[in-house]
Protein backbone atom coordinates (compact mmCIF):
# COMPACT_ATOMS: atom_id res chain seq x y z
CA UNK A 1 0.00 0.00 0.00
CA UNK A 2 0.99 3.03 -0.75
CA UNK A 3 0.94 5.99 1.44
CA UNK A 4 -0.98 9.70 1.23
CA UNK A 5 0.85 11.60 3.78
CA UNK A 6 5.10 11.65 4.02
CA UNK A 7 7.05 9.60 6.65
CA UNK A 8 7.22 12.85 8.78
CA UNK A 9 3.77 13.54 8.78
CA UNK A 10 2.96 9.81 9.83
CA UNK A 11 5.43 9.63 12.71
CA UNK A 12 8.48 7.71 10.75
CA UNK A 13 12.12 8.40 10.90
CA UNK A 14 15.12 6.71 8.99
CA UNK A 15 16.94 4.53 11.79
CA UNK A 16 20.77 4.91 12.47
CA UNK A 17 22.09 1.79 11.05
CA UNK A 18 23.57 0.31 14.22
CA UNK A 19 19.79 0.34 15.63
CA UNK A 20 18.55 -3.19 15.66
CA UNK A 21 18.08 -4.53 12.62
CA UNK A 22 15.47 -7.69 10.90
CA UNK A 23 17.41 -8.54 8.06
CA UNK A 24 19.98 -7.24 5.82
CA UNK A 25 19.39 -7.58 2.55
CA UNK A 26 21.68 -8.47 -0.51
CA UNK A 27 21.70 -8.76 -4.33
CA UNK A 28 24.38 -12.00 -5.36
CA UNK A 29 26.54 -10.65 -8.60
CA UNK A 30 25.40 -11.19 -11.72
CA UNK A 31 26.92 -9.06 -13.71
CA UNK A 32 30.25 -9.55 -15.62
CA UNK A 33 30.75 -6.11 -16.29
CA UNK A 34 30.78 -4.09 -13.11
CA UNK A 35 33.56 -6.18 -12.26
CA UNK A 36 35.49 -6.52 -16.05
CA UNK A 37 37.99 -8.67 -16.61
CA UNK A 38 37.54 -11.22 -13.25
CA UNK A 39 35.64 -14.18 -12.58
CA UNK A 40 33.11 -13.70 -10.55
CA UNK A 41 33.78 -16.31 -7.96
CA UNK A 42 36.18 -13.91 -5.95
CA UNK A 43 33.24 -11.47 -5.94
CA UNK A 44 30.73 -14.40 -4.71
CA UNK A 45 33.54 -14.85 -1.91
CA UNK A 46 33.20 -11.84 -0.51
CA UNK A 47 29.52 -12.21 -0.24
CA UNK A 48 29.99 -15.48 1.69
CA UNK A 49 32.04 -13.93 4.12
CA UNK A 50 29.29 -11.15 4.58
CA UNK A 51 26.89 -13.61 5.14
CA UNK A 52 28.79 -16.07 7.62
CA UNK A 53 29.30 -12.93 9.78
CA UNK A 54 25.71 -11.22 9.49
CA UNK A 55 24.16 -14.51 9.84
CA UNK A 56 25.20 -15.04 13.52
CA UNK A 57 23.21 -11.70 14.48
CA UNK A 58 20.47 -11.39 11.87
CA UNK A 59 18.76 -12.65 9.05
CA UNK A 60 19.85 -12.17 5.40
CA UNK A 61 17.92 -11.92 2.52
CA UNK A 62 19.55 -12.43 -0.85
CA UNK A 63 18.11 -11.47 -4.19
CA UNK A 64 19.25 -13.96 -7.19
CA UNK A 65 18.27 -12.66 -10.79
CA UNK A 66 16.62 -16.05 -11.81
CA UNK A 67 15.40 -19.82 -10.44
CA UNK A 68 18.84 -20.81 -12.48
CA UNK A 69 20.74 -18.50 -10.50
CA UNK A 70 18.83 -18.98 -7.00
CA UNK A 71 19.87 -22.97 -7.75
CA UNK A 72 23.47 -21.94 -8.10
CA UNK A 73 23.36 -20.14 -5.00
CA UNK A 74 22.19 -22.21 -2.84
CA UNK A 75 24.79 -24.45 -3.84
CA UNK A 76 27.79 -22.07 -3.16
CA UNK A 77 26.29 -21.44 0.07
CA UNK A 78 25.67 -25.13 0.85
CA UNK A 79 29.95 -25.39 0.32
CA UNK A 80 30.59 -22.14 2.81
CA UNK A 81 28.20 -24.15 5.07
CA UNK A 82 26.03 -20.71 5.67
CA UNK A 83 22.78 -21.74 4.05
CA UNK A 84 19.82 -22.32 6.88
CA UNK A 85 16.98 -20.56 8.63
CA UNK A 86 18.52 -17.20 8.64
CA UNK A 87 19.60 -17.56 5.32
CA UNK A 88 16.42 -16.40 1.90
CA UNK A 89 17.25 -16.42 -1.58
CA UNK A 90 14.56 -14.71 -3.61
CA UNK A 91 13.84 -14.72 -7.27
CA UNK A 92 13.88 -10.87 -8.29
CA UNK A 93 15.65 -9.63 -11.68
CA UNK A 94 18.28 -7.11 -10.97
CA UNK A 95 20.52 -5.08 -13.21
CA UNK A 96 22.92 -5.09 -10.51
CA UNK A 97 24.40 -5.64 -7.28
CA UNK A 98 24.39 -1.78 -5.69
CA UNK A 99 20.83 -2.67 -3.49
CA UNK A 100 22.43 0.05 -1.33
CA UNK A 101 20.92 3.01 -3.79
CA UNK A 102 18.26 0.96 -5.27
CA UNK A 103 17.07 -0.77 -2.53
CA UNK A 104 14.13 0.28 -0.25
CA UNK A 105 15.09 3.17 2.37
CA UNK A 106 13.33 1.37 5.58
CA UNK A 107 11.46 3.63 8.25
CA UNK A 108 10.49 3.27 11.85
CA UNK A 109 7.67 4.82 14.15
CA UNK A 110 7.91 4.00 17.69
CA UNK A 111 4.81 1.69 19.27
CA UNK A 112 5.16 1.42 22.61
CA UNK A 113 7.51 -1.35 23.09
CA UNK A 114 7.24 -2.32 19.03
CA UNK A 115 8.02 -0.22 15.84
CA UNK A 116 6.12 -0.03 12.93
CA UNK A 117 8.10 -0.38 9.80
CA UNK A 118 7.59 1.34 6.30
CA UNK A 119 9.64 2.11 3.63
CA UNK A 120 10.55 5.10 1.13
CA UNK A 121 10.73 4.03 -2.70
CA UNK A 122 13.10 7.21 -4.34
CA UNK A 123 13.89 7.09 -7.91
CA UNK A 124 17.11 5.72 -9.23
CA UNK A 125 18.29 6.50 -12.52
CA UNK A 126 21.95 5.22 -12.32
CA UNK A 127 23.59 7.54 -10.78
CA UNK A 128 23.00 10.01 -13.36
CA UNK A 129 21.87 7.52 -16.29
CA UNK A 130 25.33 6.14 -16.53
CA UNK A 131 24.14 2.20 -16.88
CA UNK A 132 21.37 0.22 -17.50
CA UNK A 133 18.89 0.71 -14.30
CA UNK A 134 14.85 -0.57 -15.71
CA UNK A 135 15.36 -3.58 -13.29
CA UNK A 136 16.77 -1.96 -10.69
CA UNK A 137 14.44 0.79 -10.53
CA UNK A 138 11.47 -1.65 -10.09
CA UNK A 139 13.62 -3.36 -7.35
CA UNK A 140 12.61 -1.04 -4.12
CA UNK A 141 8.69 -1.18 -5.05
CA UNK A 142 9.01 -5.05 -5.19
CA UNK A 143 10.96 -6.20 -2.31
CA UNK A 144 8.89 -3.54 -0.16
CA UNK A 145 5.17 -5.12 -1.69
CA UNK A 146 6.88 -8.24 -0.63
CA UNK A 147 7.20 -7.47 3.14
CA UNK A 148 3.77 -5.87 3.04
CA UNK A 149 4.76 -2.39 4.73
CA UNK A 150 3.62 0.63 3.95
CA UNK A 151 5.44 2.30 0.89
CA UNK A 152 6.67 6.62 0.43
CA UNK A 153 7.42 7.47 -2.85
CA UNK A 154 8.87 11.07 -2.66
CA UNK A 155 9.04 10.98 -6.47
CA UNK A 156 12.49 12.65 -6.19
CA UNK A 157 15.93 10.28 -7.10
CA UNK A 158 17.95 9.76 -4.54
CA UNK A 159 20.83 6.79 -3.77
CA UNK A 160 20.75 4.98 -0.62
CA UNK A 161 24.81 5.67 -0.03
CA UNK A 162 24.16 9.83 -0.78
CA UNK A 163 22.59 9.82 2.97
CA UNK A 164 23.83 9.04 6.59
CA UNK A 165 21.78 9.25 9.39
CA UNK A 166 21.49 9.25 12.80
CA UNK A 167 18.13 8.17 13.63
CA UNK A 168 17.41 11.90 15.74
CA UNK A 169 16.93 14.47 12.78
CA UNK A 170 21.02 14.63 11.65
CA UNK A 171 21.24 13.64 8.02
CA UNK A 172 24.84 13.67 6.25
CA UNK A 173 25.25 14.13 2.59
CA UNK A 174 27.47 15.78 -0.45
CA UNK A 175 26.24 18.52 -2.44
CA UNK A 176 27.92 17.46 -5.40
CA UNK A 177 25.54 14.21 -5.25
CA UNK A 178 22.35 15.09 -3.97
CA UNK A 179 22.51 18.48 -6.12
CA UNK A 180 23.47 16.88 -9.42
CA UNK A 181 21.69 18.23 -12.10
CA UNK A 182 21.32 14.62 -13.66
CA UNK A 183 19.40 13.56 -10.61
CA UNK A 184 16.73 15.71 -10.12
CA UNK A 185 17.72 18.85 -12.26
CA UNK A 186 16.56 22.20 -10.62
CA UNK A 187 17.00 20.93 -7.57
CA UNK A 188 18.31 23.76 -4.72
CA UNK A 189 19.73 22.75 -1.38
CA UNK A 190 16.65 24.90 0.12
CA UNK A 191 14.23 22.24 -1.42
CA UNK A 192 16.27 18.76 -0.79
CA UNK A 193 16.58 19.84 2.94
CA UNK A 194 12.81 20.45 3.00
CA UNK A 195 12.57 16.76 1.29
CA UNK A 196 14.90 15.27 3.64
CA UNK A 197 13.11 16.43 6.61
CA UNK A 198 9.80 15.83 5.33
CA UNK A 199 11.31 11.78 4.16
CA UNK A 200 13.86 11.10 6.50
CA UNK A 201 12.88 12.91 9.99
CA UNK A 202 16.22 14.64 9.45
CA UNK A 203 15.62 18.88 10.43
CA UNK A 204 19.33 19.42 10.37
CA UNK A 205 21.49 18.45 7.64
CA UNK A 206 25.44 18.85 7.11
CA UNK A 207 26.91 19.25 3.78
CA UNK A 208 30.05 17.62 2.82
CA UNK A 209 32.31 17.69 -0.43
CA UNK A 210 32.24 14.87 -2.63
CA UNK A 211 35.20 14.25 -4.86
CA UNK A 212 37.05 11.51 -4.62
CA UNK A 213 39.39 9.86 -7.72
CA UNK A 214 37.69 7.12 -9.54
CA UNK A 215 34.13 7.61 -8.14
CA UNK A 216 31.13 7.14 -10.35
CA UNK A 217 28.47 7.84 -7.95
CA UNK A 218 29.48 11.86 -7.55
CA UNK A 219 30.02 11.59 -4.04
CA UNK A 220 28.53 9.10 -1.83
CA UNK A 221 28.66 10.00 1.72
CA UNK A 222 29.49 6.88 2.65
CA UNK A 223 32.76 6.73 1.32
CA UNK A 224 33.32 9.58 3.45
CA UNK A 225 31.65 10.30 6.50
CA UNK A 226 29.69 7.96 8.89
CA UNK A 227 27.93 8.22 11.65
CA UNK A 228 29.13 5.69 14.52
CA UNK A 229 26.75 6.79 17.33
CA UNK A 230 24.83 9.72 17.71
CA UNK A 231 27.16 11.92 18.04
CA UNK A 232 30.52 10.84 16.67
CA UNK A 233 31.77 10.75 13.22
CA UNK A 234 34.21 8.89 11.78
CA UNK A 235 35.77 10.40 8.09
CA UNK A 236 38.14 9.45 5.92
CA UNK A 237 41.38 11.65 5.56
CA UNK A 238 44.59 11.57 4.25
CA UNK A 239 47.35 14.17 4.92
CA UNK A 240 49.34 13.84 2.07
CA UNK A 241 48.60 17.14 0.55
CA UNK A 242 49.73 16.30 -2.87
CA UNK A 243 47.10 13.62 -3.36
CA UNK A 244 44.41 14.18 -5.53
CA UNK A 245 41.75 13.26 -2.76
CA UNK A 246 43.66 15.88 -0.51
CA UNK A 247 41.29 18.77 -1.46
CA UNK A 248 38.46 17.61 -0.85
CA UNK A 249 38.64 15.52 2.49
CA UNK A 250 40.49 18.52 4.01
CA UNK A 251 37.22 20.71 3.23
CA UNK A 252 35.51 17.71 4.54
CA UNK A 253 37.84 18.43 7.66
CA UNK A 254 37.23 21.86 8.08
CA UNK A 255 33.26 21.47 7.63
CA UNK A 256 33.59 19.05 10.44
CA UNK A 257 35.69 21.51 13.15
CA UNK A 258 31.74 23.39 13.58
CA UNK A 259 29.74 20.39 12.98
CA UNK A 260 26.63 19.99 15.29
CA UNK A 261 24.00 17.42 15.74
CA UNK A 262 20.38 18.24 15.43
CA UNK A 263 20.54 19.80 19.35
CA UNK A 264 23.48 22.14 18.51
CA UNK A 265 25.68 19.74 20.32
CA UNK A 266 28.84 19.34 18.40
CA UNK A 267 30.16 16.47 16.73
CA UNK A 268 32.75 14.41 18.19
CA UNK A 269 35.18 13.81 14.47
CA UNK A 270 37.80 10.89 14.24
CA UNK A 271 40.36 10.74 11.38
CA UNK A 272 40.05 7.28 9.36
CA UNK A 273 43.06 7.00 7.10
CA UNK A 274 42.52 6.50 3.56
CA UNK A 275 43.84 3.37 2.17
CA UNK A 276 46.97 3.65 -0.25
CA UNK A 277 46.07 4.17 -3.48
CA UNK A 278 44.30 0.62 -5.08
CA UNK A 279 44.43 0.53 -8.90
CA UNK A 280 42.78 -1.05 -12.49
CA UNK A 281 44.91 -0.38 -15.79
CA UNK A 282 46.38 2.68 -14.30
CA UNK A 283 42.84 4.43 -13.03
CA UNK A 284 42.27 4.84 -9.47
CA UNK A 285 39.63 2.88 -7.55
CA UNK A 286 37.47 4.78 -4.73
CA UNK A 287 38.81 2.29 -1.95
CA UNK A 288 37.85 3.64 1.34
CA UNK A 289 37.81 2.34 4.54
CA UNK A 290 34.54 4.39 5.56
CA UNK A 291 32.27 1.94 3.29
CA UNK A 292 31.58 -0.32 6.51
CA UNK A 293 28.78 -1.76 7.36
CA UNK A 294 27.63 -2.31 11.09
CA UNK A 295 25.36 -5.57 11.64
CA UNK A 296 23.67 -6.27 14.39
CA UNK A 297 26.63 -8.12 16.27
CA UNK A 298 29.58 -7.61 13.75
CA UNK A 299 30.73 -4.48 12.05
CA UNK A 300 31.72 -5.17 8.21
CA UNK A 301 35.30 -3.50 7.04
CA UNK A 302 36.82 -3.24 3.74
CA UNK A 303 40.70 -3.43 3.75
CA UNK A 304 42.84 -3.34 0.98
CA UNK A 305 45.86 -5.09 1.50
CA UNK A 306 48.07 -2.13 3.38
CA UNK A 307 49.26 -0.87 5.96
CA UNK A 308 46.13 1.31 7.18
CA UNK A 309 44.26 -1.72 7.67
CA UNK A 310 44.82 -2.29 10.73
CA UNK A 311 44.55 1.38 11.86
CA UNK A 312 40.78 1.09 10.61
CA UNK A 313 40.01 -2.15 12.38
CA UNK A 314 42.05 -1.06 15.49
CA UNK A 315 39.47 2.47 15.43
CA UNK A 316 36.38 0.55 14.60
CA UNK A 317 37.31 -1.97 17.67
CA UNK A 318 37.40 1.53 19.71
CA UNK A 319 34.02 2.50 18.50
CA UNK A 320 32.10 -0.75 18.72
CA UNK A 321 33.18 -2.51 21.54
CA UNK A 322 29.84 -4.92 21.39
CA UNK A 323 30.42 -5.80 17.86
CA UNK A 324 32.92 -7.90 16.33
CA UNK A 325 35.28 -6.04 13.22
CA UNK A 326 35.04 -8.66 10.34
CA UNK A 327 38.14 -7.31 8.23
CA UNK A 328 37.36 -8.13 3.91
CA UNK A 329 39.81 -7.71 1.49
CA UNK A 330 38.17 -5.84 -1.24
CA UNK A 331 40.95 -4.94 -3.78
CA UNK A 332 39.19 -6.96 -6.51
CA UNK A 333 35.69 -6.13 -5.23
CA UNK A 334 36.65 -2.19 -5.50
CA UNK A 335 36.89 -2.43 -9.61
CA UNK A 336 32.95 -2.83 -9.15
CA UNK A 337 33.73 1.05 -8.03
CA UNK A 338 31.76 0.10 -4.48
CA UNK A 339 32.88 -1.89 -1.54
CA UNK A 340 30.58 -3.15 1.66
CA UNK A 341 28.08 -0.79 2.36
CA UNK A 342 27.01 -0.37 -1.62
CA UNK A 343 26.00 -3.68 -1.54
CA UNK A 344 23.88 -4.15 2.02
CA UNK A 345 20.81 -2.76 2.87
CA UNK A 346 19.69 -2.78 6.55
CA UNK A 347 15.74 -3.97 7.23
CA UNK A 348 15.56 -2.60 10.78
CA UNK A 349 13.50 -4.55 13.36
CA UNK A 350 9.64 -4.12 14.67
CA UNK A 351 11.37 -4.69 18.13
CA UNK A 352 12.85 -2.16 20.02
Amino acid sequence: MTADSTPAQSGFRMPAEWEPHAATWLTWPHNPETWPGLDLRPIEDVYLQMIAALIEGETVHVLAKDPESRVYIEKRMKEHHVLGKDVQVHCLPTNDSWIRDYGPNFLVRENGSLRDVAANVWRFNSWGGKYEWALDARAGVDITRRLGIPIFEPGLVLEGGAIEVNGRGTCLTTRRCLLDENRNSGMTQERMENCLEKYLGASHVLWFEGDLEGDDTDGHIDNLVRFVNDGTVVYAYDDNAEDPNHACLQANRETLKSATDQNGNKLEAIALPMPARVEFAGDRLPASHANFYIGNQCVLLPVFGGASDKKAEGILNDLFPDRKVVPILCNEFVLGLGAIHCVTQQQPSAKT
